[in-house]
């Protein structure tokens, strides 16, 4: 098998092979793959789990480059020998974002057991109504693996699927229209970094915020992929969705499947996607309910009405 590694920082492309290319040299030893340095990338060869152990390795030196200015031969002997091991959790340490020292806990059991998915899955899909934290925790999830060096992107994405309104009609270019639609995953994300933090991850790529469509095309290795409002994605989305998870990668998928705005009896792919995969190993699936709810307290009430009304079959 052969893979190619394009370096995110050419310019320290010294720090990141060590001098006389001894990291490259240490790691064709211990993880026994022919590598190549060429302009702007390197080239693995050799069997398929050397050469995937050994891309994961090399993105890994990368993202400590990010942080800091050298890169030791301790280092890259640490990162080969587990630093990309999953990242323990317990509910009473919460989980640690960028902003001072902050942690976020679950105020729920089921907010409890949605966390423990995702860090024990590699793909989650998660329901319930507003204000259950399907969001807000998968986001908390995805910037703690970035802090810890577990991955090296977050892609948060949405389906352009307007609720009631037109977005087309929206003044500015297409980054003016949907940044209001994708204005949830910015506040989850303001919440639990600096302002210049995150602005500073955005234009280096490290954190992207897309529309759906943007991610046809792509395999995303070695980032967390949260793809929010999933209930408005058709089957044909779904399964794109589904297929760019990468090697070293989670997705989290979530959504109110009571609140499903596509047209005409179209039927929801993210329904289908738990019917159809809830089986699979590495598939968690966690459903939330009004009790975990988090907001304030009349949100409980408001999501109890509705439900009443539309199990008496009057439409809302």
């Amino acid at each position: 098998m052969e893979a190619t590694v394009e370096l995110d920082q050419p310019e320290k492309r010294v720090e990141l092979f060590g001098p006389a290319d001894c990291h490259l040299r240490s790691l064709r030893k211990s993880l026994l793959v022919r590598i190549s340095a060429h302009q702007g990338c390197v080239r693995v060869v050799g069997a398929r789990d050397h050469v995937e152990r050994t891309v994961a390795v090399l993105n890994a030196m990368q993202r400590h480059l990010l942080t800091s200015d050298i890169l030791t031969a301790a280092d890259v002997e640490a990162i080969t020998h587990g630093q990309l091991q999953p990242m323990a959790w317990h509910p009473d340490r919460g989980i640690a974002v960028f902003s001072g020292g902050k942690t976020i806990r679950p105020s729920t059991e089921g907010q409890r057991k949605y966390i423990e998915t995702m860090l024990s899955k590699d793909i989650t899909f998660c329901v319930g109504p507003a204000g259950t934290g399907k969001t807000y925790l998968a986001v908390a999830v995805a910037v703690s693996m970035l802090k810890h060096k577990q991955i090296r992107r977050i892609v948060l994405a949405r389906p352009a699927v307007e609720a009631g309104e037109k977005l087309g009609f929206l003044p500015g270019d297409l980054q003016a229209k949907v940044n209001p639609y994708l204005r949830p995953v910015f506040d989850a994300l303001e919440d639990m970094m600096e302002f210049t933090q995150m602005h500073k991850f955005t234009e280096l790529d490290i954190i992207e915020i897309i529309p759906l469509a943007f991610m046809r095309g792509r395999t995303l290795n070695e980032s967390v992929i949260i793809c929010d409002e999933a209930q408005n994605t058709s089957a044909l989305q779904m399964l794109m969705v589904l297929t760019r998870l990468g090697h070293g990668s989670k997705m989290i998928i979530t959504g109110d499947v009571t609140q499903i705005d596509l047209e005409g009896n179209q039927k929801s792919g993210m329904v289908e996607a738990i019917e159809t995969l809830q089986d699979i190993h590495g598939i968690g699936v966690v459903e939330l309910d009004r009790t975990d709810i988090v907001r304030h307290r009349l949100v409980q009430s408001i999501v109890r009405a509705y439900k009443d009304k539309r199990d008496k079959g009057d439409h809302v």
